[in-house]
């Protein structure tokens, strides 16, 4: 079974940076979409940036400019570069896949990590 396992979460003034990772492990031939998402307490969970097996990126509104996300397919790891962080940032961010191609052909569908607490504080 694929998991997803984040890293890179923490304490960050105003102003500073932060870079999330997360890799996924297993037998895997390759992952199409990978994404992160954020939420905070009472909210929905909302999309902060997603990234193809191409390269293709989207990003929110509330990120664009300030948040880099890229992917190392080798290492079937996905990256969340945070720079210029608000305290707005402040969530638990989470590690998306949406379709997991297995070795032998199986599929695995919409898989989450367990999320990383990410604090913008001074």
């Amino acid at each position: 079974q694929v998991q997803l396992v984040e890293s890179g979460g923490g304490l960050v003034q105003p102003g500073g940076s932060l870079r999330l990772s997360c890799a996924a492990s297993g037998t895997i031939a390759s992952i199409n979409a990978m994404g992160w998402y954020r939420q905070t307490p009472g909210k929905k969970r909302e999309l902060v940036a997603a990234i193809t097996l191409a390269g293709l990126t989207k990003y929110s509104d509330s990120v664009k400019g300030r948040f880099t996300i890229s992917r190392d397919n080798t290492k079937n790891t996905v990256y969340l570069q945070m720079d210029k962080m608000i305290p707005e940032d402040t969530a638990v961010y989470y590690c998306n896949a949406d379709e997991v191609i297995k070795s032998g052909g199986f599929f695995e569908y919409d898989l989450w990590g367990r999320g990383t607490q990410v604090t913008v504080s001074s």
